[in-house]
């Protein structure tokens, strides 16, 4: 694994290490490390650095994955449709993929009622879908911690 590599696999798990210790595990200097962060930050392999909060604390107990459809894929159908979901603070993710759907979004939500008040209100609102089919996650195996970095 490259010095590069070690950087940002400590770094993705723990943004608030010091410096110091950061170039001690590398086994570079600390004017060294602290150029070689700096470049990934500027080169934007970097995006930036902050917390990960636990949802339940914060009262979102329920996790929904919802599956969109659009009613024609013109682009003005579907800038339309991204420009609204670009507005939605709820939407946590937005993924355009391939297959039978257009769209796979997730939102996170204090409870059923008001997920289902998010879906009369908002998203069954967005310009251009022909279908949302919601569903609601039971639990969660596994959560995104990071990149795996070989």
């Amino acid at each position: 694994m490259s010095i590069t590599t070690r950087i940002l696999s400590i770094l993705q798990h723990d943004s608030q290490i010091s410096m110091a210790r950061l170039s001690e595990r590398v086994g570079l200097s600390l004017s060294a490390c602290h150029r070689r962060v700096k470049n990934l930050e500027a080169d934007g392999t970097i995006e930036g650095y902050g917390a990960r909060l636990n949802r339940e604390a914060l009262g979102l107990e329920i996790q929904v994955f919802i599956e969109v459809r659009l009613a024609s894929q013109r682009q003005e159908e579907i800038s339309a449709f991204e420009a609204a979901i670009a507005r939605m603070p709820e939407i946590l993710e937005c993924h355009l993929v391939s297959g039978e759907l257009d769209y796979l979004m997730r939102v996170a939500a204090r409870n059923t009622s008001d997920y289902a008040e998010l879906y009369r209100t908002r998203l069954s609102q967005i310009p251009g879908v022909s279908q949302l089919k919601t569903l609601m996650s039971l639990s969660t195996v596994k959560e995104f911690r990071g990149y795996h970095l070989c």
